[in-house]
């Protein structure tokens, strides 16, 4: 089974992309912040994960630096998500392979998911 790390520390967000991943068929687990997210990247050894960037503790832009920088983990593929508007150019040179805008369109989001998997 596909195993998903979602780091959001949004409970409402958590709970509810985490359920359509589920139905999906995908393991999700969860992390509630950017320090949690690179420990939990490096224990559960996901296949691709989901990373919020404005979070309190280790924002996703930090817990990104981190995890490129773990050799188990490095090139494991990133999206990321925000509220915010974002240059396309800036999160990929942050190491990020794809991201997203919130509100999330789930099968936008699918597509990505489904597509980045594809190229491992």
């Amino acid at each position: 089974m596909t195993k998903i790390l979602l780091v959001e520390d949004n409970e409402l967000n958590r709970d509810m992309l985490s359920r359509r991943l589920e139905r999906r068929g995908y393991e999700v687990v969860i992390a509630v912040d950017g320090k949690e997210g690179v420990e939990l990247a490096q224990s559960a050894m996901p296949d691709i994960i989901l990373m919020d960037l404005s979070m309190p503790v280790m924002d996703g832009w930090q817990a990104t630096r981190e995890i490129r920088s773990l050799p188990t983990v490095q090139d494991t593929p990133i999206i990321a998500f925000t509220a915010h508007g974002l240059r396309g150019e800036d999160v990929i040179e942050a190491g990020f392979d794809d991201y997203d805008i919130k509100p999330l369109e789930f099968p936008r989001l699918l597509s990505k998911i489904e597509a980045l998997l594809e190229k491992r």
